[in-house]
């Protein structure tokens, strides 16, 4: 059963491009160690409002929900990219994290910090719903 890697994080929006190479790098190495699919993305700022998640009948305005922005806790400047990576199942993404954070192309002592690790969220999460082969 699939497995995934799920990433929140606040990114500075000067930093746009040095975490898009940072991503492109981390889907390289991720997929060597045995990733089946790496997506990364920004959060979209005139995006769907949170009430348009909900029925109609149980809907509350938008600031009753609590947001991805909050989660996070993003500070003036900056914005959410959110992450996720496709494993072929948890033992898969077990052997290949090791090796990943482990890779000396993961190790970006070498360059300025593209966001705050500190502040990253992450989880891993196992599918509820078959998947389809499609």
């Amino acid at each position: 059963m699939p497995y995934f890697d799920c990433y929140l994080a606040p990114v500075p929006r000067a930093n746009k491009a040095a975490y898009e190479e940072l991503a492109r790098i981390a889907e390289r190495v991720l997929r060597e160690h045995g990733a089946t699919r790496v997506v990364d993305s920004w959060l979209d700022d005139g995006g769907p409002q949170a009430e348009s998640y909900h029925g109609s009948t149980v809907r509350l305005a938008s600031d009753q929900y609590p947001s991805l922005v909050q989660a996070v806790g993003v500070h003036a400047g900056e914005t959410v990219a959110i992450s996720w990576v496709e494993w072929p199942d948890k033992a898969a993404r077990d052997a290949g994290m090791e090796k990943v954070t482990g890779d000396p192309r993961m190790q970006f002592d070498d360059r300025p910090a593209a966001f705050d690790g500190r502040r990253l969220l992450a989880a891993g999460f196992v599918p509820m719903l078959p998947m389809d082969a499609a």
